[in-house]
């Protein structure tokens, strides 16, 4: 960390403010991915995730299930 010699309490508390407000803004931040990690684990994105997995899957069963009918 670079020591800074400070002449004057203003230029103390100035340096107090820009670093409280950089530490909010850091906050911020962390609560903002945890909120998008949240929403990212509901289950239903999880499942919408899947849905085109599953019709994939769903879709080849069904057309063997057609074609050995159709045999």
């Amino acid at each position: 960390m670079i020591q800074t010699q400070y002449t004057s309490f203003e230029e103390i508390d100035r340096d107090l403010k820009i670093l409280k407000l950089q530490r909010q803004i850091e906050e911020e931040k962390v609560k903002l991915a945890v909120q998008n990690t949240k929403e990212e684990l509901y289950p239903t994105n999880i499942l919408g995730g899947l849905a085109p997995l599953l019709q994939k899957v769903a879709i080849s069963l069904i057309a063997k299930k057609l074609l050995r009918k159709l045999d």
